[in-house]
């Protein structure tokens, strides 16, 4: 857990600048075969999914630009293939780092948002205790290739698509289906280190990230290979769970919303506890319950704590 929450905070509070200044010379890229030509590579920051073939490498997410070099080691040591696009789930630092790098070799592809976002900066968060300040990205590193709705790369025998789910941890997010390999990455929709952060700031909501995560277990087969923003690799039945997760925690808040009761009556009532075993050092229970009173209520329940 401890390891968990070192690669959170330094995914979710740096802004791109600021990772600059983070010591990454001591992270190793782990790299594992998930299933038929799709591989999945973790470092710091979020899961890198990748396929490979005869035709080259789609990679999903490229993590922080001081990883760049050791990522494109790390696919060096799968393929002497070249890059041939590079998808971003969503606009965080932790997961669109290295486009700047990555697009000197090959176009990046993300959502109309995702671009929209990295071009402007600003702020993101909880609406509450987290907050978080991003500069914008230099002008390399916005995606050259968007789409609203979906959009999809025909290589290595894969129809790879990456279909839009609004609102959910962002309002940019994508998850991408490799169909051929039985393969889906997504994104920070689906995390295993317990609650999840929910960017209310930057337009994400429980709902739409209950919305997403439904049609997406609606899409797969039983059988599919998982690949989250964080975590280890995954079963659709580990879907379902978290799913379940959110939509109880969603209703209880809901339900105490319509019994008038206010934030500070749901904490001091230890609303979620039931739900204490998803509560980790970065989304606590007291943040999460925070983030689902504000993404209900369209409030702001102010900067408790600012991180620059």
């Amino acid at each position: 857990m401890r390891r968990v929450w070192i690669l959170l905070a330094a995914c979710i509070f740096a802004s791109s600048s600021a990772a600059q200044d983070q010591d990454f010379s001591k992270v190793q890229m782990k790299v594992s075969k998930v299933a038929g030509n799709v591989y999945m590579l973790m470092g710091a920051g979020g899961n890198i999914g990748a396929s490979v073939g005869d035709d080259g490498i789609v990679i999903v997410d490229d993590q922080y630009a001081p990883l760049a070099d050791k990522i494109q080691a790390a696919l060096k040591g799968i393929t002497d293939k070249p890059v041939r696009f590079i998808i971003n789930t969503h606009y965080h630092p932790d997961h669109t780092g290295g486009n700047e790098y990555f697009q000197k070799q090959a176009p990046i592809i993300a959502q109309d948002n995702v671009r929209k976002r990295l071009e402007s900066g600003g702020g993101g968060g909880n609406g509450g205790s987290i907050h978080m300040d991003f500069k914008p990205a230099p002008h390399d590193a916005l995606p050259i290739i968007t789409f609203d709705h979906d959009v999809t790369v025909h290589l290595n025998g894969e129809d790879i698509r990456a279909l839009y789910f609004p609102a959910g941890h962002t309002d940019g997010d994508s998850i991408i289906f490799f169909p051929h390999s039985n393969v889906v990455h997504m994104g920070d929709d689906f995390v295993t280190y317990g609650f999840p952060f929910i960017d209310v700031e930057s337009g994400g909501s429980i709902n739409g990230m209950i919305a997403a995560v439904q049609q997406v277990i609606s899409q797969l087969p039983p059988d599919v290979k998982v690949i989250p923003g964080h975590g280890p690799v995954s079963s659709l039945d580990d879907v379902r769970a978290y799913l379940g997760m959110l939509k109880e925690t969603r209703d209880a808040v809901q339900k105490a919303l319509q019994d008038g009761k206010t934030l500070d009556q749901m904490n001091q009532a230890k609303l979620l506890d039931p739900w204490k075993k998803y509560s980790g050092e970065f989304v606590t229970e007291d943040i999460f319950l925070e983030t689902l009173y504000n993404s209900l209520t369209g409030q702001r329940t102010g900067k408790l704590i600012k991180h620059n």
